[in-house]
């Protein structure tokens, strides 16, 4: 028989021996039910209840004498088989710990990055530090899965293994900054492919090489690394394609690369974008000067192209990880991590996510107390009925310490961020975000700290929230 459906606000007539009732998919996305029923009870709607007629009554002798308090009962039943609501979320918000210092023998973990499979599987990586020195030493590739919207998770496992002997990076052992077979893994970044359901994965080893492998089973298991390096190797040259005049496609002598870290995205024509910075290695930490550029994948990962440069030392000074997000237009904006005051985050902007970026400026709204952060893009129109992107870093305009992780929300492509709220007012420092199709979004974030150190955290944590908790009850997820 024929039957109405409701589906994402309209109605729709399908040829099936049964009917399904489908509930709007603003109340969970991830977990949406549907619910059988035999072909002689019509489907029940709050329009139909205003209007019985719409039900076809006079062709079920049986229902045709209900009243519309039991219609209103018989809506009530459906909402409760179902498992979903028409009444929206309650606020919500939840802390796990999932990497703890000191256990599985590490000193401790740090540079956290999440993301959400297209099977709605959540999942966290992260570096795992043999010791407290630094980001040199001894450092190895961690991820935990979850399949249950972040309520339970798989036990921790390390996903890089390295065979055979690697070479130190020169520049870290004239600084003193590692000890001799000491080897650094470094800079994880993920990348659901939501037209392929893969999620790529990139790493760097001793800050020197660069590496790909890829999941086709939601992380469960990753190819044999692919090195990548070749791709980087093409910063030394001007880009080629008819820029060379431009100085941000000017070559860079680097010694020191890095992915990331945290996540990077697909554009909505399916380009891989993975932001990226460089260094001479000769300023301090090895880190510095530096830059900021990006590689790209127009294949899905089976090769990888180098970007122009965004910005160089000293313009603004030392600009390092460097997090994007896709406007609804389809451009693509870069926040920066710099040192430059004022202290605020930088901003640029490309038309592709590669080429053509704009001279950087700072947001007004974003402290930048020299940290990683994080940008997501949380709902887009037409599919919701706002543009929402989230920011996720610690917010201290008064000076470098690391604490008050804090998300905001902005309704206008980033232009403004209104809304704010505190994860973590203590100590606390650098942060992933990810968004869930069900409505909740996740910040992966370093929490507390071993000895009062603002960069050894004693826990990397994952926040599960929602819109209402986010904005007190003031928005929702539709």
């Amino acid at each position: 028989m024929k039957q109405k459906i409701y589906r994402r606000g309209r109605f729709y007539r399908q040829d099936h021996p049964q009917t399904t009732v489908r509930l709007p998919e603003t109340t969970n996305r991830l977990h949406q039910t549907s619910l059988r029923m035999p072909p002689c009870i019509p489907l029940v709607t709050q329009s139909s209840i205003k209007h019985p007629a719409t039900l076809g009554l006079d062709r079920y002798p049986l229902l045709a004498g209900l009243s519309r308090l039991a219609l209103y009962f018989a809506l009530a039943q459906v909402l409760l088989l179902t498992g979903t609501a028409i009444s929206r979320l309650k606020p919500f918000s939840k802390k796990t710990n999932l990497f703890e210092a000191g256990k599985a023998g590490y000193a401790t973990y740090r540079i956290p990055g999440i993301v959400v499979t297209t099977r709605g599987t959540l999942l966290a990586y992260c570096e795992a530090r043999k010791s407290l020195q630094g980001d040199w030493g001894t450092i190895d590739i961690m991820m935990r899965r979850s399949t249950d919207g972040g309520k339970t998770w798989e036990k921790q496992r390390k996903i890089v293994n390295i065979k055979g002997e690697v070479a130190q990076n020169p520049v870290a052992l004239k600084q003193n900054l590692a000890k001799e077979g000491e080897i650094t893994i470094n800079n994880p970044v993920a990348i659901v492919d939501h037209k392929t359901d893969a999620i790529h994965f990139l790493y760097c080893v001793e800050y020197a090489r660069c590496y790909y492998m890829r999941s086709d089973d939601d992380g469960r298991t990753f190819t044999k690394p692919l090195d990548i390096t070749e791709t980087f190797e093409k910063f030394r040259s001007p880009a080629n394609g008819g820029y060379e005049s431009e100085p941000s496609v000017a070559g860079y002598d680097w010694k020191v690369l890095a992915t990331g870290p945290g996540h990077g995205i697909q554009l909505k024509n399916g380009r891989l974008l993975v932001p990226v910075w460089l260094s001479t290695g000769t300023g301090g930490h090895a880190h510095r000067p530096s830059c900021v550029s990006v590689i790209y994948s127009d294949n899905h990962g089976r090769s990888w192209q180098r970007g122009q440069i965004v910005v160089a030392n000293p313009n603004p000074v030392n600009p390092s990880e460097t997090v994007p997000v896709q406007f609804h237009d389809g451009r693509v904006m870069f926040n920066i991590r710099h040192e430059s005051k004022p202290r605020l985050r930088g901003i640029s902007i490309s038309p592709d996510g590669a080429t053509g970026w704009s001279k950087i400026v700072f947001h007004e709204q974003l402290p930048e107390p020299v940290c990683m952060a994080s940008i997501i893009r949380f709902t887009e129109r037409p599919a919701y009925q706002k543009n929402r992107i989230l920011f996720a870093n610690p917010h201290n305009p008064d000076n470098r310490q690391r604490k008050n992780v804090t998300v905001k929300l902005s309704y206008d492509e980033g232009k403004t961020w209104p809304i704010a709220k505190s994860i973590e007012p203590g100590i606390s420092g650098y942060s992933d975000l990810a968004v869930g199709s069900d409505g909740f979004a996740y910040c992966f974030y370093e929490r507390a700290s071993m000895d009062r150190s603002h960069y050894r955290p004693r826990y990397l944590t994952v926040a599960r929230f929602n819109l209402e908790w986010l904005t007190n009850g003031k928005d929702h997820f539709e």
